[in-house]
């Protein structure tokens, strides 16, 4: 799924993990895997306007599929992924390497590299787009506000 909203491995997280979460008595892996101790890139420096203007206090919703994925991205370089059908939610910080944007999980999804980079498109709030993932065709909307 390389892009800068859902990483690559997070569609094969949600299928291999979706029998633990559907049953309560089973530990969720996403808060039991072990913090990578690899850096996240450090970001270049940006000369003329931020790239990621258009993302901080806002969110991109993705569907399309194996769940809905919600992403803010702050301005503190932290992000909050949610994924409210299962639940699930993890933390990190983000960098801009060139044209990637990488996401540095504190605690790192199943089969996820850490950091997971991927391809970088600056949007505005409004703009929807389309990206191939591992799991078929995804449709990314950057929303106003916090969702």
């Amino acid at each position: 799924m390389r892009s800068i909203l859902v990483p690559v491995a997070i569609a094969s997280f949600f299928i291999a993990s979706a029998s633990a979460i559907a049953d309560p008595t089973t530990t969720n892996v996403a808060s039991t895997a072990p913090a990578s101790t690899t850096p996240a890139p450090i970001n270049p420096v940006v000369t003329g306007p931020d790239p990621m203007v258009g993302y901080y206090d806002n969110t991109v919703i993705s569907t399309g599929g194996m769940a809905e994925v919600h992403i803010q991205y702050n301005l503190d370089h932290t992000f909050v992924m949610n994924v409210p059908a299962f639940s699930l939610r993890f933390k990190g910080t983000w960098a801009l390497n060139g044209s990637n944007i990488c996401f540095n999980y504190d605690v790192t999804p199943p089969g996820v590299t850490n950091p997971d980079c991927g391809p970088f498109e600056p949007h505005k709030v409004g703009d929807t787009w389309t990206q191939k993932a591992d799991d078929g065709q995804r449709q990314l909307t950057l929303v106003a506000g916090m969702q």
